[in-house]
């Protein structure tokens, strides 16, 4: 039996197929920061707290604290469910591992105020004054600061997950420890900022109108910033892995 002679040696190689074999190469795909799901509040019909005190353990639901002063009462381990705090005074209220739900702070202001290990869920937190706050190892989800000044925000060891600060000043605020999960800072201002030991994921910093980053510059992984906020950093990146800036001839 004759030989069938008339293959294409090339093809006998399986060049044809090479094209469909070859890698495609691609440009690496910048994937966009997801967005926050933020908090919706709607309150029901609130019933006006009086003029009692904040009991630890206690249940406040569907409650009004309007303009009352709460100073340094105790309220540890206490559910606000529905609640609506405005133009509370909060200095020194012992609040620590409390739950606030479905809830709105508004105007509230106070020294030193304790939240430490409080849980916020579903909370706008608008105007607030406040200095010293105190939420380590709290847990913050879907929740709203808009507005107003917080000094000293201590948020060592927190966890935050959909929160947004949005056109509020925050002056010396300790992200020590914290792990920041679809973070939002907007048109806010951040000043000597720490994020030691912090881990972030989908935290978005672009807008700030002021970034001053105290401690922790090399934990922003994780962060997206722009190109203006980059150059503003630069000198403070180089510095981080010891890269001296200087014009030739000096």
């Amino acid at each position: 039996m004759a030989r069938n002679t008339s293959t294409d040696p090339k093809n006998s190689r399986g060049e044809g197929s090479e094209q469909s074999e070859r890698p495609v190469r691609s440009e690496p795909s910048v994937r966009a920061v997801r967005a926050v799901r933020r908090p919706e509040v709607r309150l029901p019909r609130l019933e006006p707290f009086g003029s009692g005190e904040l009991e630890s353990e206690g249940d406040y639901d569907g409650v009004e604290f309007r303009e009352l002063d709460l100073t340094a009462q105790e309220g540890r381990g206490a559910r606000f469910m529905d609640c609506g705090l405005y133009g509370v005074a909060l200095d020194e209220t012992r609040l620590g591992r409390a739950r606030f739900i479905d809830s709105v702070l508004d105007g509230v202001r106070g020294v030193g105020t304790d939240l430490a290990e409080a849980t916020l869920r579903d909370v706008e937190v608008i105007d607030a004054r406040l200095g010293g706050v105190q939420l380590h190892a709290s847990s913050l989800e879907r929740v709203l600061v808009r507005g107003g000044k917080i000094d000293y925000l201590n948020l060592r060891r927190a966890r935050l997950k959909d929160v947004v600060f949005e056109g509020c000043v925050l002056v010396e605020p300790d992200f020590g420890g914290a792990r920041l999960e679809r973070v939002e800072f907007r048109d806010c201002v951040l000043r000597r900022a720490d994020f030691s030991a912090a881990t972030m994921a989908d935290v978005d910093l672009r807008t700030v109108a002021e970034l001053d980053v105290a401690r922790g510059l090399d934990r922003l992984a994780g962060s997206v910033i722009s190109p203006s906020q980059l150059l503003e950093l630069a000198p403070a990146f180089a510095a981080q892995i010891g890269v001296r800036v200087e014009s030739p001839g000096v």
